[in-house]
């Protein structure tokens, strides 16, 4: 599978096919979560997709600390919970 650089449903859907044969959750308010939550933090949406599917660490708002997540990490959980289940 070739590398996502831009955070679109259609590849979002694909990624999660591939990786783990299943989906579970509506992919069109994962996708806008990940946006909302991302111009809120000023980060990359794409990055907040990793974040919340694979618990990848987003280095500049420190969201890890020795594999844990930190008070930053859980409220950006917390936050894109609270957008996923608005929309």
């Amino acid at each position: 599978m070739k590398a996502i650089k831009k955070l679109t449903t259609n590849l979002a859907q694909n990624y999660i096919y591939y990786n783990y044969g299943y989906l579970k959750h509506d992919i069109k308010k994962l996708v806008l979560s990940c946006r909302q939550i991302a111009k809120q933090y000023n980060v990359k949406p794409l990055e907040i997709f990793f974040f919340m599917i694979e618990n990848k660490p987003i280095k500049q708002l420190y969201t890890h600390s020795y594999n844990f997540n930190t008070a930053t990490g859980r409220e950006i959980k917390k936050q894109f919970k609270n957008i996923y289940y608005e929309i």
